[in-house]
């Protein structure tokens, strides 16, 4: 792809941290691509997503979070918090006009904890296996009484990683910060239209994960996908598919709405 020779431009925020980037202009609304947890902006998501507005002429961003990908920082110094401070570095900085921010997993937390920052700058959001509150749900809840003695202990836990040889090292900061930014024990004040598209075979994150986000959002413009032998990483051919479609409905709905607005 024409993606893969583009050079990496960087950003350096007002916290030190160099967030790495590559950016098409294009029309708007924008399309912002927010990638999952030990991911970089390098898969196929946001490669297919970046062709894909290459030839339709619409802008688009994707970037690495702090210790992610060509970003500086290490990993484990990470947190929600803080890759929600790139993410909005990125958006402040890195953008303008309306933007769809497409989440992958974690990715899908940030864009709705972005979607709040930044309400006046959101379009719609596109959430793939969308995982809010996972430190809290999808970790610290499932963790054995043995693993949490441990965390407690050592400040920090390897976990098995199914796509690495290298296991993930989550330290208790991830844990305890994630508490702060949980989204699914309230009300979320999301006005924004919401397409969400989930695996059924998804071994990481939950099938009706998607339903409580629908239930917790204000929004009634929300749809869900369910792909029955769809897994977690959604990068099949027919899913990349799935995703460029989604993402043109989701644009005609949204044009079609402010038609009906200036009428």
């Amino acid at each position: 792809m024409t993606s893969e020779i583009q050079k990496t431009q960087f950003l350096e925020s007002t916290n030190g941290t160099t967030i790495a980037y590559h950016r098409l202009a294009g029309t708007t609304p924008g399309v912002m691509f927010l990638g999952g947890f030990k991911s970089d902006m390098s898969g196929g998501k946001a490669l297919t997503l970046e062709e894909h507005c290459r030839k339709t002429g619409r802008s688009f961003l994707r970037f690495d979070y702090q210790g992610h990908g060509e970003s500086s920082g290490d990993f484990v110094d990470g947190s929600i918090g803080q890759w929600t401070e790139n993410a909005t570095a990125a958006l402040d900085n890195l953008t303008e006009g309306p933007q769809i921010l497409v989440g992958s997993s974690m990715g899908g937390w940030i864009m709705m904890l972005l979607g709040l920052r930044r309400p006046e700058r959101i379009a719609g959001l596109i959430g793939l296996a969308a995982a809010p509150d996972f430190t809290e749900d999808l970790m610290w809840d499932v963790f054995t009484d043995e693993q949490r003695a441990r965390m407690e202990k050592d400040r920090c836990l390897e976990i098995p990683n199914d796509y690495d040889d290298e296991p993930y090292i989550i330290v208790q900061h991830l844990i305890e910060e994630g508490r702060k930014n949980l989204l699914l024990r309230a009300e979320i004040s999301i006005q924004s239209p919401i397409r969400l598209i989930q695996g059924m075979c998804d071994k990481d994150v939950p099938w009706n994960t998607a339903h409580r986000i629908l239930e917790q959002v204000v929004s009634n413009d929300v749809e869900i996908q369910f792909v029955k032998d769809g897994d977690h990483r959604l990068s099949r051919p027919q899913d990349l598919r799935r995703l460029c479609q989604t993402l043109e409905s989701l644009l005609i709905h949204l044009e079609s709405n402010e038609g009906d607005n200036q009428d």
